[in-house]
């Protein structure tokens, strides 16, 4: 039985995304993913292993950066089930290097899909979401975002783009029943963090004070929480970080 909320979610082919998707998906959801084309096998996979276990799960290929093809995303999904009612702006590229080294296409490859990548599916959402006076957005954000990091001057600041535009848009769409949160998640056990040598991860760990990485079921976990969750109807506009006390103060 199709039913439940509509879910998309973007860069769900792996990783955080995929967590994200499955965990929706299994908590009743009706899940899209979206992810670039050059995903599609990956993606694909995810989609097939949720509904073999129960649920609903569509894949939809395309960049976030597109216009057209995010339009085209929602356009399907609404012609699919209707309507959309969380859209999750997980997305989201590395290309580091310290300042003095880095070109500006890599600048601009991670600005234009973390940050215009969030923008562009958020105007396709709340395009929707006015129209029903409501709907949730939750977009992933990091720790980063917050207080830099060496080397990664051009993450850094998409990441912190996309919580101000996450309070922004609170302050825009909370009259028409639009609720938008940020996930910030700290050093998560994922394929962007395996790249990390042991001596780096030592030296993070160092900086934790439970002193382990997250897991991604603990980023999923409190996606879910904002994007479902009826108790998280009165949450907007907030960063809600995930990194095991690293950044408190």
């Amino acid at each position: 039985m199709k039913s439940g909320p509509v879910c998309v979610i973007t860069g769900a082919a792996r990783g955080i995304g995929k967590r994200v998707a499955e965990n929706l998906a299994a908590k009743g959801a009706r899940v899209v993913i979206f992810d670039l084309q050059s995903a599609a096998e990956t993606g694909e996979a995810t989609a097939k292993a949720i509904r073999e276990s129960g649920g609903n799960c569509l894949f939809c290929s395309g960049s976030v950066c597109n216009e057209e093809e995010v339009h085209a995303l929602f356009e399907r999904t609404v012609a699919e089930w209707g309507r959309v009612d969380v859209l999750v702006n997980n997305a989201g590229i590395t290309r580091d290097g310290i300042l003095l080294r880095m070109k500006q296409s890599a600048w601009k490859a991670v600005i234009d899909v973390n940050l215009t990548g969030t923008f562009n599916c958020s105007k396709e959402a709340i395009r929707l979401f006015s129209k029903q006076r409501k709907g949730r957005i939750v977009n992933i954000s990091s720790v980063v975002g917050l207080v830099g990091n060496a080397g990664q001057v051009n993450y850094a600041a998409s990441k912190a783009g996309i919580i101000g535009l996450t309070k922004s848009l609170a302050k825009e769409y909370g009259h028409r029943g639009v609720l938008v949160n940020t996930v910030a998640p700290g050093f998560i056990k994922s394929d962007m963090t395996a790249v990390l040598s042991e001596k780096i991860q030592a030296k993070i760990m160092k900086d934790i004070p439970l002193g382990r990485m997250g897991s991604v079921e603990e980023v999923a976990g409190v996606v879910a929480f904002l994007a479902l969750d009826p108790v998280a109807g009165y949450i907007s506009g907030q960063s809600i970080v995930v990194d095991g006390g690293m950044t408190c103060v």
